[in-house]
Order: structure tokens, then sequence, then C-alpha cells
């Protein structure tokens, strides 16, 4: 079958890219992958179905009850010592707070601190009146002190002194101002005239005749060294581009593609190949895994399985039977009596006891008194009432 498959897809995808290297590669390939993989399929089966077993016969019930015992042993006597302890304790707590601490601050508020403080801000508020009617007589007085001592003599001084002084002072200025302003005039024309035929001109003429001539002189051969040195820059670049192509590129190139690329080619084809009869391989194991797994829980089933029920069902199960109907039945019968019987003897006791108690009650205290029952013209409970009864106010006798 497998032969046939790999025929069916070499002759059925000559497009596909597989050739007789492949064909003559996947069969042997599968065998021995498959002879691999089959035990380590097979353990891992038996570890999964161990674990699985181990999951549910062992690690959840003891799960639970250690879940059960750490509830029984933290969880439930914290939270009765919270529920019955604490929280009794804290809501005295608050209660002793509220009733030592809270109300007799309020009432220490209310009564004493609240007038205490309207009395001190009325005194405050009176003093503060008092302070700042003096504050403003005060303000006045100074005021006008200031008005008729400072102000007044400053003012004839700055309109009488000081103004004709500043205008004799700035017509002074401006006098002085325009005479230097002239003499600056005339030198900075000087100047300028100086500067220009002794220092510009002759600068331009140094710069057009001299230097201009010079720096293009400079500039040709810079670039003829420029030029000399670019070629032979690039013939020495030249030679070792071709050097570096011939020894390293060249050969490289051909190890590529004529070595490397075909050896890719077949280990990616194995490499493949190897992956495919892995998954082909652990699907076979599984399987045979599985009919392993069922001819071993089969034969168990016969050996062990099967003798257990049959003595269950043949030896321990009429046994169980007799042994419920000759010995549980007749001892359950005899215990339900007993239980039957106490509680008829506890029930009369109460009924002693109940009755003893009411005599003694009786000799202590006499005779309950008995409610007097009057007449109030109503008929009686099982009784319809008619019109010549005398049940309503304009009825009766």
């Amino acid at each position: 079958m497998e032969l046939e498959k790999s025929g069916g897809r070499a002759g059925g995808a000559a497009g596909g890219g597989e050739g007789c290297l492949v064909t003559a590669i996947r069969l042997p390939v599968r065998i021995v992958v498959l002879v691999l993989v089959v035990p380590v399929r097979m353990l891992w089966d038996a570890l999964v179905v161990t674990g699985r077993w181990l999951n549910d016969a062992l690690l959840r019930p003891v799960g639970r009850g250690l879940l059960w015992l750490a509830r029984a042993v933290f969880v439930w006597p914290l939270v009765g010592l919270w529920r019955y302890l604490l929280t009794p304790l804290g809501q005295l707590a608050l209660w002793l707070g509220k009733v030592l601490i809270v109300a007799p601050a309020l009432w220490l508020y209310r009564w004493v601190l609240t007038p205490v403080g309207h009395a001190v801000m009325w005194l405050v508020r009176g003093v503060g009146v008092v302070l700042a009617a003096i504050g403003a007589g005060a303000y006045a007085v100074l005021a006008w002190l200031v008005r008729y001592l400072v102000v007044v003599p400053a003012v004839w001084v700055y309109r009488w002194v000081l103004t004709p002084v500043g205008h004799a002072v700035m017509w002074l200025v401006r006098g002085v101002g325009v005479v230097l302003a002239a003499m600056g005039a005339g030198a900075y024309a000087v100047l300028a005239w100086l500067v220009r035929y002794l220092v510009v001109v002759p600068a331009v003429w140094l710069y057009t005749w001299v230097l201009t001539p010079v720096g293009r002189a400079i500039a040709w051969c810079a670039r003829g060294v420029a030029w000399a040195a670019g070629m032979v820059v690039s013939g020495v670049g030249t030679a070792l581009y071709w050097i570096m192509r011939v020894l390293f590129v060249l050969p490289a190139l051909a190890v590529w593609r004529w070595v490397l690329v075909p050896v890719g080619r077949v280990l990616a084809i194995i490499g493949r190949e190897i992956w495919d009869a892995l998954g082909h391989a652990w699907r076979v194991a599984a399987h045979i895994s599985l009919v392993v797994g069922r001819f071993l829980a089969t034969l168990f089933r016969w050996i062990f399985v099967e003798p257990v029920r049959w003595v269950y069902r043949s030896v321990l199960t009429p046994i169980g039977h007799a042994v419920r109907d000759a010995v549980l039945r007749p001892a359950a019968r005899a215990a339900r009596s007993v239980g039957r019987a106490t509680r008829q003897a506890l029930a009369s006791a109460r009924e002693s006891v109940r009755q003893a108690r009411a005599d003694f009650r009786r000799m202590l205290f006499g005779e309950p008194r008995k409610p007097l029952l009057t007449d109030r013209g109503e008929p009686p409970a099982r009784q319809a009432r008619t019109l010549g009864s005398s049940t309503t106010a304009l009825t009766k006798d």
C-alpha cells in the first residue's frame, strides 16, 4: 500500500518536483523511523494512560481530601473566630467608642466649645471695631500732617525751583549737542575719505590683479593632481576588483551553484522525508499502540476482572444476601423496636415530670383563677343569627 501511494504520488506528480531519488529515499527512511518510533509511542501511550489513572484514582481524591482538611483546619476556624468572636468584639468596641468618646465629644462641642467660641468671636469683633475706629482717626491725622508738612512744600519747591533750573540745563545741553554733532560730521567725512583711499582701493587692486590669478593657477594645478590621483585609484580599484572576482567571487559562486545548492536540495529532500516519515510513523505507532493496549486490556479483563466479577456475583452476593436476611434485618428490627420503646419511655417520663410540676405549682399557689365569661348577646359560634335574637343595640331588651 505504501509503495502504491509512493508510486501514485511519483507518477501523478511529474510536475510536483519528485523524482527517483525521493522515491528511493522515502521507503527506507519510513521503515527505519517506524522501527524507532513505535517503542517511543507505546511508552508515551502507557505514560498517558498511567497518568490519567493516577489523576482519576489518586490525585483527585487526595486533592479533595487535602482541600477539605485545609478548610476544616484553617478556613472554618478562622470563619468561626471572625463571626463569633471578632465581629461581636468589634461591635462592642464600636458601641463603647460611641458611648464613651463620640457622645461626650459631641456634648462638649455643642454645649461648651460652641458657646465659648461664639463669645470669643463677639469679643474679637468688638475689639476689631474699636481698633478700626482708632486706626481711622489716626490715619486721618497722619494724612493731614503729611499733606501740609511734606506734600505742599515739595510741590512748591518742584514748581518754582526745580522746573526753571531743569529748563536752563536742557537748553545748555541742546546747544552743546549741536556743536558736538557738527564737529563729529566733519571728522567722519575726513576719516571715511582716508579709509577709502588708503585701505579699500589698494585692497581691491591687490585682490583683482594678484590674488585672483594666483588662486586660479592653484585651482588648475589641484584639478590636475586630483585627475591624476583619480586615474591611479581607478586603475588600482579595477585591478583589485578583477583580482578579487577571479580569485574569490567566481570560485565561491561556482561552489554555491554546483556544490552547495545540490547538496542543500538533497538534504532538504532527506529532511522533509524524515519529517513526513516521523509523522506517518507516529500515526502508525498510535494504531499499533492502540491495538496492543486493547489486547492487554482484554487479557487483563479475562485474567483478573472476569474471575473477580464471577466471585463477587456467584459467591459474595449470595453470602451477603444471606447475612442480610439472617442477621442484619433482624438486628435492624430489634434496634427499631428498642428505639420505639425508649422513645415511649421517655415520653411517659416527660409527661410524669410535667404532671408532678403542675401538682407542685398547684400545691404552692393554689388553683389558677379561671376567666369570667360575660354574656355579650352574641350567638354561639355554630348558631346563626336570626331576626328574633337580641344581637344589636336596637333589639336588646
